[in-house]
């Protein structure tokens, strides 16, 4: 139980920003809360949070112990409300956000066996590429593909995903391939572009982050753009593999600089609170980890 208690603890303080706010929801003084986490950190031998009077910043490790609590803790929720809701159904509206060209791809094509599911619950999904503000814009569930920094929402991992520079074969026929990203300047780089501004491809060299700064004849703010021109040989693209793992497998793209791929940006459902999750958000949230755990799931065509 105590074990219990410090886990909950810690995701509840990482959840408010402040040991005094975890210590106001549970209406305790901020004292236990501080040694909750002192007896935790002590028991894993790991510094989890850095504290001060008015902050908290989670530690490397605190981050991962994060993502792992947060879903063991939805695990158990899932658990409890199978016995105490046995005879319950999911129903209600789900209002989901999603990355246009992963939800186009990804959410959507799942959304009529989820429903086919639950009867009776509907579902709108909004499509864009700006970040949402959940809580503001009444989002249920918020799908994510990032290294999540914002501690106030939870996340709970549907995938893994990472980026990759891709090209066609005909692309490196005519123009080899570069062995390092410092050999990318003599490629033509699609990147994604606003108003003209290229932005760079992160890639982890000598064991750091890095950004290389890439260049080309042509640029687009639509990754679906980039992605068809890559296929038609213009040049080469920094993609997800969610977007291209498809076209990898089948040889019509093939890959370059693998030993530099920096880590990815996982695939996250986010949602507002963990507590009292209704159903119908429970339920979409586990069918998508279920779809997307299919060993075959990322190989089939879109």
């Amino acid at each position: 139980m105590d074990q219990f208690k410090q886990i909950s603890t810690f995701v509840d303080v990482a959840a408010r920003g402040s040991l005094s706010a975890a210590a106001r929801a549970e209406g305790i003084a901020p004292a236990v809360i501080g040694r909750r986490l002192d007896a935790l950190e002590a028991r894993l031998g790991v510094k989890l949070l850095q504290r001060t009077t008015r902050k908290i910043a989670l530690t490397h490790e605190g981050l991962a112990f994060l993502e792992n609590c947060q879903r063991i803790l939805l695990d158990l929720e899932n658990a409890e409300s199978q016995v105490s809701e046995r005879s319950a159904r999911p129903s209600g509206h789900l209002l989901i956000s999603a990355p246009a060209g992963f939800g186009r791809q990804h959410v959507a094509p799942l959304i009529s066996s989820f429903l086919a599911e639950h009867r009776d619950v509907t579902l709108t999904l909004s499509l864009n590429d700006r970040v949402v503000d959940l809580i503001g814009e009444g989002i249920d569930v918020a799908i994510r593909i990032a290294d999540l920094s914002d501690s106030s929402l939870v996340g709970v991992k549907l995938a893994d995903n990472k980026r990759v520079v891709v090209g066609s074969p005909e692309y490196f026929k005519k123009h080899g391939r570069p062995l390092s990203p410092d050999e990318l300047s003599h490629h033509n780089c699609l990147a994604m572009s606003s108003d003209g501004s290229q932005r760079g491809w992160t890639f982890r060299q000598n064991g750091k982050n890095m950004t290389a700064k890439v260049a080309g004849t042509m640029g687009c703010n639509d990754g679906a753009v980039l992605h068809d021109w890559a296929l038609a040989g213009r040049g080469l693209a920094w993609r997800s593999m969610w977007e291209v793992g498809v076209e990898i497998e089948s040889g019509l793209l093939e890959t370059v600089l693998d030993e530099f791929a920096a880590p990815g940006n996982d695939i996250y459902a986010v949602f507002a609170q963990r507590q009292h999750l209704p159903l119908r958000i429970r339920s979409f949230v586990d069918f998508l980890r279920r779809a997307f755990a299919q060993p075959d799931y990322w190989r089939k065509s879109r």
